[in-house]
């Protein structure tokens, strides 16, 4: 399948949902992505809210594939990156907003202890284990359970089971994601998982975004960044988590007030922002754990006016500014994606939560699921 079929029966669709969308409010149509190296379907499904706001989720993983938004002047771009064809996300893998799991970021050593006993995960982050492992979530063909659309409201349900011992984690697994899109421009993404028998849980969604449009000349460097965190988790050489909660005041991860991305990227003086090749880091929020989502962060790209406000219950969120991105992947419309193209916002558990108890606890058990809200609320600022 050539990847301007795919581009041109996309636009087209998501034409007629934004017709149909702007006439009855939020609409969910299902069909076919495209089709895996083995001939596999790969299917999506389209969310269309009466504010010109879209998204594309594809079974592969989960994964917001496109999330489309209006600027100042009513222009639409997707603000996302990743591939126009589900080959590509196959033969040049990327996180590129896929559902991630079993455990979101990393694990020192691939390797946690849970009621006295030890297990050893996949390790694929040098000796580390990063984004549940090798053959994580995101790598996961998803079954559709539901597609609906109710009180302007429309939504997709998707569900993974995860046998017990898959990349080392105890316990069989059963999660499924729901992707609901208002006429406000909020999508909703709602994480539940359940086992039948202890073992750890951390599941997020991984969209580098652009808001001035993926691809855009410049990437999201210009974009203003502000997260309500007054400290953050430093990590070592192979960005674990130290164990410290360092305060931001004078560092330059303090974004409590908003700041250019490029200001702190190209902090040579800060050890951290050596480490990292720009930030990679865990913000500790405010607000800890919360009943509801609460602001995690807001995303402003000045030029276009468009704002992503990033809302979450858990008590972290990662904040990657593309940092390992170095030409080398072909995206969206034969893009080249390079370092500072795009910003991944990831609420979570801390890194190696796990294996650092001051940090919590990310153990679930029978009886006892795990639940997950964040929020991608799109804006125009005037």
């Amino acid at each position: 399948m050539h990847t301007t079929s795919v581009l041109s029966r996309f636009s087209l669709a998501a034409a007629m949902l934004l017709t149909s969308a702007s006439a009855l409010g939020a609409s969910a149509k299902r069909g076919v992505f495209s089709t895996l190296p083995d001939g596999t379907a790969v299917e999506a499904v389209e969310l269309a809210g009466a504010n010109g706001v879209s998204a594309r989720i594809i079974t592969l993983g989960a994964t917001l594939q496109a999330l489309v938004a209006p600027d100042r002047a009513g222009r639409l771009a997707d603000v996302t990156l990743g591939h126009d064809d589900a080959r590509s996300y196959v033969e040049r893998p990327n996180f590129w907003g896929q559902t991630i799991g079993r455990y979101a970021n990393r694990i020192a050593g691939g390797r946690f202890t849970l009621d006295g006993k030890t297990y050893q995960l996949s390790q694929n982050d040098h000796t580390n284990s990063l984004h549940g492992g090798a053959d994580g979530f995101d790598k996961r063909l998803w079954t559709i359970t539901r597609v609906g659309e109710k009180g302007g409201v429309a939504s997709v349900t998707m569900r993974l089971v995860s046998p017990a011992g898959d990349q080392g984690y105890p316990g069989a697994l059963t999660t499924d994601v729901t992707y609901s899109l208002d006429d406000k421009g909020a999508l909703t993404i709602d994480f539940a998982a359940s086992t039948d028998a202890p073992t750890i849980v951390n599941l997020t969604n991984h969209a580098l975004l652009n808001m001035a449009g993926e691809g855009a000349p410049g990437g999201a460097m210009t974009h203003r960044l502000t997260i309500p965190a007054r400290r953050f988790t430093p990590v070592d050489a192979s960005l674990i988590p130290t164990g410290e909660l360092k305060p931001v005041a004078g560092t330059p991860f303090d974004f409590t007030s908003p700041r250019l991305v490029d200001e702190v990227v190209r902090d040579g003086t800060d050890a951290q922002v050596v480490i990292g090749r720009g930030i990679d880091h865990n913000f500790v929020l405010d607000a800890g754990a919360t009943r509801e989502p609460k602001l995690a962060a807001r995303l402003e790209d000045p030029a276009s006016g468009r704002v992503l406000e990033v809302l979450t219950d858990q008590p972290g969120v990662q904040v990657y500014t593309g940092n390992f991105l170095v030409g080398a992947l072909i995206g969206k419309r034969g893009h080249v994606y390079r370092m500072g193209d795009g910003i991944a916002l990831e609420p979570q558990l801390f890194p190696d939560t796990p294996n650092q108890p001051s940090f919590g606890s990310a153990r679930i058990a029978p009886g006892k699921p795990y639940r997950h809200r964040m929020i991608y609320r799109v804006s125009v600022a005037r």
